[in-house]
């Protein structure tokens, strides 16, 4: 299974460790597009401030990010899985699985980025922002530029089933196409209250972190998105078939909560 994950905007410190090796993260297919994103970003941060802040879409709050990024080369790494935070990650909790679970995690998690294309969760990485709807001078805006760049990688590591919870801004970056659509599934969480169902937003990130732990630490491993939905009900959440895939459309997944936390 190969589970999909957007980033957080929020992020950790960079580590104290060596700067990030490009030769060394997963996927080397994406060596040479990191690279480049890379090279563009740090290049606009150690230009003017204020066309840096507006690339990025930064407010005067966040300006700081700008030094940041413009220190990238030489900043110190650590791995991905301890990099991103936010709503998700916070309730995949990845620190606190036992060594089975995270060796799974390593295994099937790829988050993906606006800077790095794609990451494994043991990728070791620096702080940065950079969001998937940034267009980078010289680059244009990264979902189209990714999506070149994944088309041939991202199939050769999609052999099974593929778990798809990343948020639209980050799916740009690469569509599940052909075969793999037939056997990918996204997720829609919706809360019911007094007979009605709504779309919830931030929370959503909290139930889909909640759903991956709990695939993690039962060791589930369905290979089929049917499957996928009796594994989720057996750990105890409420799913519905909202579509069935096709040759060109992902399986859609509904899953119902009553309270949003």
């Amino acid at each position: 299974m190969l589970v999909l994950l957007p980033p957080s905007e929020g992020k950790a410190g960079s580590g104290d460790g060596a700067p990030v090796a490009l030769d060394r993260l997963s996927l080397p297919g994406l060596t040479a597009a990191r690279g480049a994103v890379l090279e563009a970003l740090v290049d606009l941060c150690r230009g003017d401030q204020d066309v840096a802040a507006e690339v990025l879409g930064l407010t005067p709050g966040l300006r700081g990010e700008i030094a940041k990024n413009a220190g990238l080369p030489e900043a110190g790494a650590r791995p991905a899985g301890e990099v991103y935070t936010g709503v998700l990650f916070d309730n995949l909790g990845l620190a606190t699985l036992d060594a089975a679970a995270y060796g799974r995690a390593e295994r099937s998690l790829l988050v993906f980025s606006g800077l790095w294309g794609a990451v494994r969760v043991s990728d070791r990485i620096p702080s940065y922002r950079c969001s998937m709807g940034v267009k980078l001078p010289g680059l244009g805006a990264l979902g189209a530029y990714w999506r070149s760049a994944t088309a041939t990688v991202l199939p050769e590591v999609a052999d099974g089933l593929v778990l798809d919870l990343r948020s639209s801004a980050y799916a740009a970056a690469w569509k599940p196409a052909g075969e793999v659509a037939s056997r990918t599934a996204t997720v829609r969480v919706l809360q019911e209250r007094d007979g009605k169902r709504t779309v919830v937003s931030h929370f959503n990130k909290a139930t889909k972190g909640r759903l991956v732990r709990d695939l993690l630490v039962t060791g589930a491993e369905p290979k089929t998105p049917g499957e996928l939905m009796d594994a989720l009900r057996e750990l105890g959440h409420r799913v519905e078939l909202a579509a069935e895939g096709t040759a060109r459309k992902a399986w859609q997944l509904d899953v119902v909560v009553t309270e949003v936390h």
